[in-house]
């Protein structure tokens, strides 16, 4: 795509082309805002969803064109100016300017930081070697599709999310696949050990070699390619490893500029910084005061980064309105789809309604008598009712009785 350039001038800059810098700039122009935009993103391509780079455009079931968030055209359409391709590399909120790696320094009457995540990486011997690889963008998802037509043998390290869903299309592409996870199940933390046990036995069935509880040495090599895995002394033979131990929030550039950092930039409900009202913060690298539930979030998920980037729009033209939803995401692993939304924890209480061996069950977590968290697997239009639950109290009782409706509770 061919970048668009014009000259510095104030108005609002969103550093970060992903997709919560795509859907803070459609949200501004949706709200009549009528100033110059500047959408800074350090990656050639235009804004794009990455869930399919895990799903849909790494098992070849969709094009990479179906990922982008808007057509080509859309941001000479809608007067939103493009410096893609290109890294901004300081804020001086004295002068309220970006400066770019070039030296460009672009002025801002209000600054959207969406600069997103970066795939933790693993510290050891080997590390560096070709055909290690994380998953964040086009280039990644590609290499690994190469690495899938050509039935490697793939060593996958960590078993949350991407671990799972690399997993599950390398098995669907004929490759022999091993999962390590240190955790003694995969997901633990987030699902409880239940269900938790549910989604390895799932694994496990369709043929992946999942070891839990194990803790990974190094890389082994030659002539500069992986080759295995060291794991607990025994060594995996390995064509190529896909490291998918969970994302780092990039927020060096916010920290240099002196705005309040702990997880992620901390904002308000309205995701202004805390330290400075002309800057927000969206997306992955946001640490924003959730309303619903009274303190701070920073998720990253796909709604997550389309809703926060909605709000910042809104609220740059004039709105009040705040973060005020739950968390949600989903999944598609083998036969397995699921939604997930809320926040639960590994030591919540959780209340099944199903059978977990059918495949098609809700899945309630409880905190102290209330609904934190809901899932529903195989089963589909209700996840809007469990979106409802959140936060409320319901007997557990009721919430496994499947001959209670979901609106009932």
């Amino acid at each position: 795509m061919t970048t668009q350039h014009s000259a510095p001038a104030a108005g609002v800059v969103v550093i970060g082309a992903g997709l919560a810098g795509a859907h803070v700039v459609e949200s501004l122009r949706a709200h009549d805002y009528a100033g110059p935009i500047t959408l800074v993103g350090d990656e050639a391509d235009r804004p794009y969803e990455r869930p399919p780079l895990s799903k849909g455009y790494l098992q070849g079931q969709a094009e990479i064109d179906e990922a982008y968030v808007h057509p080509a055209g859309w941001y000479a359409e809608h007067d939103v100016t493009t410096r893609l391709g290109e890294e901004a590399v300081a804020i001086d909120r004295d002068a309220h300017e970006v400066e770019l790696a070039g030296g460009e320094r672009i002025s801002y009457q209000e600054l959207v930081v969406a600069t997103g995540a970066t795939p933790r990486r693993l510290p050891l011997p080997g590390s560096d070697l070709s055909g290690v690889l994380t998953l964040r963008r086009i280039a990644d998802s590609d290499a690994i599709k190469e690495a899938i037509a050509a039935h490697s043998r793939i060593v996958i390290m960590g078993a949350g999310w991407i671990g799972l869903e690399v997993a599950a299309a390398a098995r669907a592409g004929g490759c022999e696949v091993t999962v390590i996870e240190s955790s003694e199940l995969p997901l633990l933390a987030v699902l409880g050990p239940q269900v938790a046990g549910h989604f390895a036995q799932l694994h496990r069935d369709q043929g992946v070699d999942l070891r839990t509880g194990a803790s990974c040495e190094a890389f082994t090599g030659e002539d500069g390619r992986v080759t295995g895995v060291v794991v607990d002394g025994e060594t995996f033979p390995a064509d190529v490893v896909v490291v998918g131990i969970g994302a780092a929030p990039n927020t060096d550039l916010a920290a240099a500029a002196g705005l309040t950092v702990e997880s992620g930039v901390v904002t308000d409900e309205h995701l202004r910084s805390v330290d400075d009202r002309d800057i927000l913060a969206v997306g992955d690298v946001a640490e924003a005061q959730n309303t619903l539930t009274g303190h701070l979030l920073r998720v990253e998920h796909w709604d997550n980064a389309i809703r926060q980037g909605k709000l910042a729009g809104a609220v740059i033209a004039g709105g009040d309105d705040a973060y005020d939803w739950a968390p949600y995401f989903f999944t598609d692993q083998f036969d397995l789809g699921m939604e997930y939304v809320g926040h639960g924890r590994e030591d919540d209480d959780v209340v099944i309604r199903g059978e977990l061996g059918s495949g098609e069950f809700i899945a309630f977590w409880l905190r102290d008598g209330t609904v934190s968290a809901a899932m529903n697997v195989n089963i589909w239009d209700v996840n809007e009712h469990l979106r409802a639950l959140i936060g409320t109290e319901v007997a557990p009782e009721r919430l496994a009785d499947s001959d209670v409706e979901l609106t009932d509770l």
